[in-house]
């Protein structure tokens, strides 16, 4: 039976649920009376249920599908505006005892060469991220209770936030590790983490089963009900994300946004973040078993009923998409972004040799970081490298208060702008440096508070004098 309040996997995520969803939308994909009204309450800005949500994916209407790519742009101004968040992921070690169909971690792998960073190496690759301007990481690690405990897991975000290279240093790591305990989530939360992340990969329990048919994570329950015991440790920022092309996509679409529901009813806030990874090549994975599984076009749409759904949530897509994938996503509803990320263990600070290959897929955007800052401001987007509500505590619920009430553009636009200017000043290429400054300028004048306008005006001439780390 369905119950969104409900502590267990199987009734949040109700399978009779989601297969009722699904034949509704079905019926109703060229019902323009039903569309019309879903859009005429997504209008409104305040999310739109699942049922409503795959009932917009699946409509085959031409006119009524460019409204909902434009209330989705519409949607993405309103509450994000032009800010785009950046970030970089860094792999600890691909030591792993789960037996994941469709990731070359797989405990049976032996074509993958296995490492695990010591401490001297998080150091020399933290250095190298920051040397490119990188302020925010997302720490990925496989399950190894023997390799990678969460003791190792603590030590490195210990070790990260400790260094200070030149004008560069780690302000925000989020974590992205296998279901564990309340007890380890307190422990992360202690550690001074920003967002816990995990990827559901297919929210179809069968599926999800056949999949990981060994190893901690087939069990789909407690895989499933972690952001539950995250937020009983007192994490309040948690990062969801299903793995597009694995099951079926309108199934796994629907199951998310029950799982964001779920997080809001039960725990009182929804998801800090939602990702949108599609299957890529991998190592020892079968191409015709995994491929992306879906279109383009298609996943645009996912994007942007995404975004309707779940306005107040930020949105995250990596560079397994390539540069013309992630632009067209971006007017669509995402708000965060990776560059000049590496999937390999030890790869910033070092290029691994022909023999050896330690990454978890293949990158389609291989752009450095200066060359996707650059991108972006000529698209018209402030790229940001804040993290300044994660450390002034504005998080869960009180960021949630923050966007629902659309004053973005009055604290995370400007920090964006400080953090850029820092970026410009300490990183960027004369010709990233010459359109940042110009774009600095114009986005100041967006920012409608005056106090705000004028003090954000003052930090970022103080930045150029080399001063430091300004926020609201």
């Amino acid at each position: 039976m369905y119950n969104v309040m409900s502590p267990r996997a199987e009734e949040f995520i109700s399978d009779e649920e989601i297969q009722s969803s699904l034949s509704y939308a079905e019926q109703n994909k060229n019902n323009r009376e039903v569309i019309e009204r879903i859009l005429e309450k997504a209008s409104e800005m305040k999310g739109i249920s699942h049922k409503e949500a795959i009932t917009l994916l699946d409509c085959e209407i031409e006119d009524l599908n460019e409204r909902i790519y434009q209330l989705a742009e519409a949607i993405k101004q309103e509450f994000y505006g032009n800010r785009v968040v950046m970030f970089a992921p860094l792999y600890l070690s691909n030591y792993c005892i789960n037996g994941c169909k469709y990731c070359p971690y797989h405990l049976k792998n032996k074509n993958i060469t296995r490492k695990k960073l010591t401490q001297e190496d998080i150091v020399r690759e933290v250095t190298a991220l920051q040397d490119m301007g990188h302020k925010r990481l997302a720490l990925e690690a496989g399950e190894d209770p023997v390799n990678n405990p969460i003791e190792y897991i603590l030590e490195s975000i210990r070790t990260i936030y400790s260094i200070k290279h030149k004008n560069g240093a780690i302000r925000r790591v989020n974590v992205n590790i296998a279901a564990t305990s309340v007890e380890n989530y307190k422990k992360l939360k202690e550690a001074g983490i920003g967002t816990y992340i995990l990827f559901q990969e297919t929210y179809n329990k069968k599926s999800y089963e056949d999949l990981h048919p060994t190893g901690p994570k087939s069990d789909y329950a407690y895989h499933t009900e972690a952001m539950d015991r995250a937020r009983e440790a007192g994490i309040d920022d948690m990062g969801i994300g299903v793995l597009f092309g694995l099951n079926n996509y309108r199934y796994d679409f629907t199951g998310i946004i029950m799982h964001a529901e779920h997080m809001e009813a039960f725990g009182g806030v929804g998801p800090h973040t939602i990702s949108v990874p599609r299957v890529r090549k991998a190592d020892d994975i079968d191409p015709d078993v995994f491929d992306n599984g879906i279109s383009d076009d298609t996943f645009a749409k996912i994007v942007a009923c995404l975004r309707i759904a779940v306005p107040y949530t930020g949105m995250i897509i990596s560079t397994r998409e390539s540069q013309k994938s992630r632009e067209r996503a971006l007017h669509l509803g995402i708000s965060q972004i990776s560059g000049g990320s590496k999937t390999s263990v030890g790869g910033y600070a070092d290029e691994e040799k022909p023999d050896e290959n330690s990454a978890q897929f293949d990158i389609s955007d291989n752009r450095s970081l200066d060359e996707v800052v650059q991108w972006l401001m000529k698209l018209g987007y402030a790229p940001s490298f804040c993290t300044a509500c994660y450390r002034e505590g504005r998080t869960g619920d009180r960021f949630m208060t923050l966007l629902k009430n659309k004053q973005i553009i009055n604290c995370c636009h400007p920090n964006a702008l400080m953090t850029l200017k820092e970026y410009l000043e300490d990183y960027a290429s004369e010709e990233t440096k010459k359109i940042g400054e110009k774009l600095i300028e114009k986005e100041l004048e967006k920012i409608p508070n005056e106090t705000v306008r004028k003090k954000a005006a003052e930090y970022i001439a103080n930045i150029h004098e080399g001063k430091r780390d300004f926020r609201f």
